[in-house]
């Protein structure tokens, strides 16, 4: 089974690049010749990296969670399959490179940096911290994508305010579909965001019985998830429309990523056990 995994671990590059180079040709040349397949490779894909993803699990005895490039593995998957389900939900498949690549950028990390570890501190074994995980990195890939396609809305906005109609203006959707793209990508992030902090809830008081809400991290996740709460009520139930919800999915992204970098790197917390 080891043999497997390498061999896999090497493979999930090529099949990325693969599925980015077909996404990308049919971006810049359009038609219909990879309309269908481009789909198809990607499940594929997807489909190798959750089998290798579920061999490292048995394998090890342990989720791939314990140390940042298994984490990027499982991000390179998150973002990918978070893509393939919206992707599924809406049927407009015109901007998978602008998603893939960030599939590519962590896997690739990931295949040349993993380690196999079989000896790991005895809480990095929970399944239930292994949903927390998964669902907290599959959350903030859905708000990833948001941020991704808020910044499509943004450039192709400002060639229209300009009159420049070229490969973006023919290529891209419409703004009003990347708009509708960025929102459905935020509440897929929100829903696992949430799930993410459902499971936490459960596994924190079991596996640290001493722990604090008032953890800086906790405190970071809570007004990420407000904020894109907020956003998604103003949007459903308010008069929230175009450049004013997807320039909050951007600063909500950005708030995301120095909320996470301040914590990792600028304060104690308990998750700092990798």
């Amino acid at each position: 089974m080891n043999a497997a995994i390498d061999f896999i671990n090497i493979l999930l590059p090529v099949l990325y690049l693969t599925t980015f180079g077909i996404y990308f040709y049919d971006f810049m040349y359009g038609g219909k010749n990879f309309s269908n397949s481009k789909r198809l490779f990607l499940f594929i894909t997807l489909l190798v990296h959750a089998s290798y993803l579920i061999l490292r699990t048995i394998l090890f005895d342990h989720p791939p969670i314990t140390n940042v490039f298994e984490i990027f593995t499982v991000l390179a998957f998150s973002v990918g399959f978070s893509y393939f389900i919206l992707e599924l939900l809406t049927d407009i498949r015109g901007t998978g490179p602008f998603i893939i690549i960030f599939s590519i950028f962590f896997q690739i990390i990931s295949t040349l940096f993993i380690q196999d570890l079989v000896e790991v501190r005895e809480v990095l074994r929970s399944n239930l911290l292994g949903g927390h995980v998964f669902s907290a990195l599959l959350g903030y890939s859905g708000i990833t994508i948001s941020a991704v396609y808020g910044i499509l809305y943004l450039i192709l906005y400002q060639d229209i305010k300009l009159n420049r109609f070229g490969l973006i203006f023919n290529r891209l959707p419409s703004l009003e579909i990347l708009e509708r793209l960025s929102f459905v990508s935020a509440v897929i992030g929100f829903f696992m965001l949430s799930l993410a902090i459902i499971i936490g809830v459960i596994w924190l008081p079991k596996a640290f019985p001493n722990f604090s809400y008032t953890d800086p991290k906790l405190i970071g996740t809570s007004l990420v998830w407000l904020l894109y709460g907020i956003g998604i009520l103003s949007k459903t139930f308010g008069k929230w429309r175009g450049k004013r919800v997807v320039t909050l999915s951007v600063v909500g992204f950005v708030i995301a990523i120095l909320s996470t970098a301040l914590t990792n790197f600028l304060s104690q917390s308990f998750h700092s056990f990798y």
